[in-house]
């Protein structure tokens, strides 16, 4: 598009200018401190990122089991200030499939795909174990003011239902422009579109359209499979927000506008104690509406992403006690029954707070989840997470109010996370272990069950950032 063409065409010239400079030891000898190409070379920044996944999934019984090792590198670079009030960013990555599973195999006794492992990867091409190069970040930040910001290009985004979600190789990306303002003590405001993205598990980039579909599809209100993929039109995200936060309140607004498809709004309050021998309480709710735009994505309602007249209502609320060493959380959510709250998941993590890693709540109707999580800190490099959560869904069959035949569930995930340091600053390793069982019916029928209940997941996620 013209508007991300301009940014490519600047961005590219900070980039070359640095580049010629550095195979001309003689200009910078002369120690010109005027020169565009020598304040690059002496002002920008490289950064580098490297990361190992092994992940594998334990499916009930005779249903299929499923692994994968990945390992991957990228590159970035960061101008510095160009004109007082510009900065360009460029980063890009390489990853391999060294071992997996064959991940377009089927399980024979559902005839379904695995879910987890094969989104390591590129989810479009499964079998590409070598030619996964991704360019990821482009653009250029325009600062307005000393603390407000314009930012046009490829970045990750940081929204509550548009999100890097990074429980896979690499996050997912977008091409936006995005106004971040500042100006005011306590209170921001925050402005985006986005026109194209490249959801996590892709490394292709996509139109918004484009970009609904590329994760398994469900089933339709009528329980026949979605036909939204390839037949959805949008022409974009608008999405706008404003925050308020001191001492003790954080208060949220947040609309997300998709052409054509729907508007989902929240608000979200939260309240925090002062501190009493180190310990405060927190207490939070939010409340999320959502109903459909234009024809949902297209006129066929047989191939439409959102429903007309569909709509839905979620409240969730938090009460817990944050310290240095510990802290905890009791979560609620209710999704009320007049609708499927419905989000792509290859945009984003859910925004409530019973979110637990490795499952999403997004596609289903009179849900009732309750969580309880837990963080402990020790020595300061070394923090465990145990998080344990009930999650009651509507019937399998019931196909209005539960899109990927879910069974009601109990979800236990323990994690550990280690920071290593001194001369291996910068490296940290992540153990996650997923336990999901069913607690609802599931008619004796495996498709209920493969990678959704029954079942262990385990990731084990050696990161390096300099």
């Amino acid at each position: 598009m013209t508007q991300i063409n301009i940014c490519y065409v600047v961005g590219a010239l900070f980039i070359s200018t640095y580049l010629v400079q550095a195979q001309n030891p003689e200009s910078i000898a002369e120690k010109d401190t005027n020169n565009l190409g020598y304040q690059l070379r002496k002002g920008g920044k490289f950064y580098v990122q490297a990361r190992t996944y092994f992940s594998t999934t334990i499916n009930d019984g005779r249903l299929t089991d499923y692994y994968a090792l990945g390992i991957g590198a990228g590159i970035g670079y960061e101008t510095p200030r160009v004109f007082r009030y510009f900065q360009a960013r460029v980063s890009g990555y390489s990853m391999f499939n060294v071992a997996s599973s064959n991940l377009q195999k089927t399980d024979p006794r559902t005839n379904q795909l695995n879910r987890y492992e094969i989104g390591l990867f590129d989810i479009e091409n499964p079998d590409n174990h070598k030619d996964l190069n991704h360019l990821e970040e482009l653009y250029i930040k325009a600062f307005v003011s000393t603390k407000s910001k314009i930012i046009v290009g490829r970045q990750i985004p940081q929204t509550p239902f548009i999100n890097p979600q990074d429980g896979r190789m690499r996050p997912t990306f977008v091409e936006s422009a995005v106004v971040d303002l500042n100006e005011w003590k306590n209170l921001k405001i925050y402005g985006a579109y986005i026109w194209q993205m490249s959801p996590r598990s892709t490394i292709r980039w996509f139109n918004i359209g484009e970009s609904i579909g590329l994760y398994p599809v469900g089933v339709g209100v009528t329980g026949e499979s979605s036909k939204y993929k390839n037949n959805t039109s949008s022409s974009g995200i608008g999405i706008a927000g404003i925050s308020y936060q001191n001492k003790r309140w954080n208060i949220q607004l947040w609309n997300n506008y998709v052409d054509n498809i729907n508007n989902t709004g929240m608000l979200k309050v939260e309240w925090k104690s002062k501190p009493n021998a180190g310990k405060n309480w927190l207490f939070g709710g939010q409340f999320i509406h959502q109903n459909t735009l234009g024809d949902g994505g297209n006129e066929d309602p047989a191939k439409a992403y959102a429903q007309k007249g569909n709509g839905a209502n979620i409240i969730s609320g938090r009460l817990g006690q944050q310290s240095n060493k510990f802290t905890w959380f009791l979560n609620a959510t209710r999704i009320t029954d007049k609708g499927r709250y419905l989000m792509p998941r290859e945009w984003g993590r859910d925004p409530f707070y019973t979110f637990i890693p490795r499952e999403k709540n997004e596609g289903f109707g009179d849900l009732t989840a309750v969580t309880v999580n837990t963080f402990c800190t020790i020595q300061n490099h070394i923090r465990l997470e145990l998080s344990a959560g009930y999650f009651q869904l509507p019937d399998v069959k019931n196909f209005t109010l539960n899109k990927y035949g879910m069974p009601s569930y109990a979800q236990v995930n323990l994690g550990l996370t280690y920071q290593f340091e001194n001369y291996l600053k910068g490296l940290n390793l992540l153990l996650l272990i997923a336990r999901k069982d069913q607690i609802g019916e599931t008619y004796q029928k495996d498709r209920f069950v493969l990678n959704k209940v029954n079942m262990t997941h385990l990731n084990l996620i050696l990161n390096y950032q300099y």
